[in-house]
């Protein structure tokens, strides 16, 4: 009996597959995967990557949003006694409940990959690391340097808790249907310890996403926008000889940090 057709792609969830399987490889490779690894695929597709997972590491959850691939996936892995296989959205999936030490490895949904990559973060003590390819565009902006355009919350907040390289470029020949953009491949190692406690990163997230909420704003006008007194900013920014013409894109992730604890107050001293 014939195997049955793949589903087609669709455009609106952003469905390219990976068909290459040396790209699969060099993931596989860059993931380090031992026999004792859990592992967490966010998008499985048509497989291709999933089968090489299920053979590096000991088990494999692998969520999928689209009922036609769960189905077809379900037929095609039936074989594989390490797959746990999820019909379920992954921005609403309980990765909480996931083994500590999990490793990601996922070729993320580009319409979604940014409020993807910021839940994934907030899981940095759980998932010590994550192999994810992505928008090049996106890529960059995970690696952007203060000062730089691609330079935004999502930098500052992914530098923050990982040690992070764009590892190498996937042509659009790699995938079928051929996506528009180009594609990339990043390695983000989880940091064990941040400089701040899980309460303080909550308020330096916030304290981020206002900064960058208009980017041709003023750090100072931006974080009075979002409710930030503003004696207490100016006063935050003079004790740490910021300008006040300055915005939140030549701001370090340190700066971000002693920012936050001026304006919250009370923090503890930064740990290292």
């Amino acid at each position: 009996m014939d195997s049955p057709l793949p589903p087609a792609a669709i455009k609106r969830l952003g469905q390219n597959f990976l068909v290459d399987p040396n790209i699969v490889r060099k993931i596989v490779s860059l993931a380090e995967l031992t026999p004792t690894d859990t592992v967490l695929e966010i998008g499985p597709g048509r497989g291709i990557l999933t089968e090489a997972l299920c053979r590096a590491a000991g088990h494999v959850t692998a969520i999928e949003v689209d009922p036609r691939l769960h189905a077809y996936l379900t037929g095609q892995q039936r074989g594989l006694s390490n797959l746990t296989l999820v019909l379920a959205d992954a921005m609403t999936y309980p990765i909480e409940h996931l083994p500590i030490g999990t490793i990601v490895v996922a070729n993320l949904p580009y319409y979604l990959s940014t409020p993807l990559l910021f839940r994934l973060l907030n899981q940095h003590n759980r998932f010590h690391r994550l192999i994810l390819m992505l928008q090049n565009e996106v890529a960059d902006r995970l690696v952007a340097k203060p000062g730089s355009s691609a330079y935004g919350a999502l930098s500052v907040m992914a530098q923050y808790t990982a040690d992070i390289t764009k590892a190498f470029k996937v042509s659009g020949q790699c995938f079928r249907p051929r996506p528009e953009v180009g594609s990339a491949v990043v390695l983000l190692r989880a940091r064990k310890q941040g400089d701040l406690k899980p309460e303080e990163e909550s308020r330096l997230a916030t304290l981020v996403k206002a900064a960058f909420a208009h980017r041709r704003k003023t750090l100072a006008n931006s974080l009075r926008d979002k409710g930030y007194d503003q004696k207490l900013v100016a006063a935050a920014l003079n004790s740490l000889h910021i300008p006040l013409s300055a915005r939140g894109e030549v701001l370090s992730i340190t700066q971000f940090i002693e920012l936050t604890r001026h304006l919250y107050g009370g923090f503890s001293s930064l740990r290292h």
